[in-house]
């Protein structure tokens, strides 16, 4: 398969030996009732597997719709994917999978979702600090705060279950070319790139003047609760979003997004990056 034959919204794509994983959400369950996750692979990212089921909801699990934005991490030699779930009867959150393999089974590492269960959040990634320490960086959703929030929050050495209050980042109001949709502002898809020079910067998708877009904040020290700012320049301006950043085997920065934003034509794109003076520049 190719990319222009993979329907998912917020593509994910881990390099682990010589092969990629691209995970994300499922097109056709985006806004409905959802039913598994699924992993691409491939050895040059151009050429990709069938969809293969790395995740399906155990008898009895708790959330039946919007099985959102998977992330895959490795941390101490296990895969813990990120995925947001949501119910009728309960708040939408983040939730943490553990597996052996990248192609699954992933099965609840987390009892429940980590994030806050009386706030609607979605889009946690993971980020451990220069001290080892992990963290979860999340979305505060505008459906329940209009302006959306970035927060972030500790979590237990081994996955389980957070630690201590949530951390507050920033706005989606604050930065100049921020657009108010309708009544809110958004807040969508953290992910943490740390620079050559060791600064914390997060890449994340909002709304701008021509769409859907990539932003990019940064921390002014190394520790999360710093003060945070935001880059004049977005790193993708038109209608596409919501993509982190890898390493290919040659050792050169991609960044993968999907794009357009509207269902159902989404797909997942790639895109070569460079960093220049600190700053991340589509090439």
């Amino acid at each position: 398969m190719k990319l222009s034959d993979i329907h998912i919204r917020d593509p994910f794509i881990l390099l682990e030996g010589e092969k990629y994983y691209m995970y994300g959400t499922r097109g056709a369950e985006t806004w409905g009732f959802g039913y598994g996750l699924d992993v691409y692979v491939s050895e040059d990212l151009e050429d990709w597997s069938e969809a293969i089921e790395v995740f399906t909801p155990p008898k009895g699990f708790w959330a039946d719709k919007n099985y959102w934005a998977p992330e895959v991490h490795k941390y101490h030699g296990r895969y813990y994917m990120f995925v947001s779930f949501k119910c009728d009867a309960e708040c939408r959150g983040t939730q943490i999978l553990a597996a052996d393999s990248p192609i699954g089974p992933f099965l609840p590492h987390s009892s429940r979702p980590v994030t806050p269960r009386d706030w609607e959040c979605l889009d946690g990634t993971l980020y451990v600090d220069k001290n080892g320490v992990p963290y979860m960086i999340f979305c505060h959703e505008w459906v329940q705060t209009v302006d959306g929030e970035m927060c972030a929050v500790q979590l237990s050495e081994d996955l389980t279950e957070a630690v201590g209050e949530p951390i507050f980042l920033f706005k989606a109001s604050e930065p100049s070319w921020a657009l108010k949709e309708t009544d809110k502002w958004v807040t969508d898809g953290p992910y943490v790139y740390s620079s050559s020079e060791n600064e914390i910067i997060l890449i994340w998708a909002s709304s701008a003047k021509d769409g859907y877009c990539e932003a990019i904040a940064r921390c002014d020290s190394n520790d999360l609760r710093g003060n945070w700012s935001h880059d004049e320049e977005l790193l993708f301006k038109k209608d596409g979003g919501h993509g982190m950043i890898f390493k290919t085997k040659d050792g050169k920065l991609n960044f993968t997004f999907h794009q357009p934003n509207g269902t159902p034509f989404e797909r997942p794109k790639i895109v070569e990056v460079e960093e220049r003076e600190g700053r991340l520049v589509v090439v």
